[in-house]
């Protein structure tokens, strides 16, 4: 089993895929409690609700769970959100806050993964931003994730459909921000956040150099806008996921046309 999967486009956007990945080794299936099986905290289907909606974009995937190793927290285990509920570089809880061990992972089973899993995710997605940057003089991270829209461990009230994370502004150009943001208001029916509870996970904030030409920004769907429920077993909305692809095409559209000033 490799770690990610790689799809090379030509155009200057990247899509980042960190928590879409299932695969577990059996070995540590049997150390997860029965709720930490369930793998809950899957971005469901996104790989799938983003395919094909524009071409010549670069993909890179990681194809393991984030119960493994999360692709998209800091390496050093440092939070991403301090003083608020979260969970960390190998979670020790789902999203409510619940127990997902029988057998927790020592920290040296936590290093040997980060060596196996997170690192290699992280040197495709540092290579392919290099490779496009390269080619195109700047290059931009769009980090696709998902989650379920109401979750009292992590926040209040109930999730806006769209969440972008930029890191208060300081993770790419002013215009993608607003382009992203503006294209997320023009869609009835649906709710937008700017850096709300989401403001960017750990890759967004990394590569994330806009003075170097690297852009990246976090989008963070409610997986009611595309599951039939956000409860198991998980089943794709294909009407609703229609739906919310007009939107998205139009936002991957547009990144790709950008240009800097």
């Amino acid at each position: 089993m490799t770690p990610v999967e790689v799809c090379q486009g030509e155009g200057p956007l990247v899509l980042g895929l960190p928590h879409t990945g299932t695969w577990l080794p059996e070995a540590l299936l049997v150390r997860l409690n029965t709720r930490g099986r369930a793998l809950s905290d899957t971005d469901w289907h996104i790989d799938r609700l983003y395919d094909d909606l524009c071409p010549g974009v670069t993909t890179v995937r990681a194809t393991f769970h984030r119960y493994l190793i999360d692709a998209n927290r800091d390496p050093e285990g440092i939070s991403l959100y301090p003083g608020q509920n979260t969970t960390g570089l190998v979670p020790l809880t789902d999203f409510d806050g619940a127990p997902i061990w029988r057998d927790p992972p020592s920290q040296a089973e936590i290093a040997a993964r980060r060596g196996a899993f997170h690192a290699p995710y992280h040197a495709a997605l540092e290579a392919e931003m290099t490779r496009i940057a390269d080619r195109h003089g700047w290059a931009i991270l769009y980090d696709c994730h998902s989650i379920r829209a109401e979750i009292p461990f992590l926040f209040d009230g109930q999730l806006p459909d769209f969440n972008i994370g930029t890191n208060l502004s300081t993770t790419c150009d002013p215009s993608i921000e607003a382009l992203v943001d503006k294209t997320c208001r023009a869609v009835s029916g649906f709710s937008t956040a700017l850096n709300g509870r989401f403001k960017g996970g750990w890759t967004t904030r990394h590569y994330g150099r806009p003075d170097q030409g690297w852009h990246a920004i976090q989008m963070e769907l409610a997986q009611r806008c595309y599951l039939a429920a956000e409860a198991p077993p998980w089943t794709y909305d294909t009407a609703k996921a229609e739906a919310l692809r007009i939107p998205l095409k139009d936002i991957l559209t547009s990144l790709a046309r950008w240009r800097p000033a």
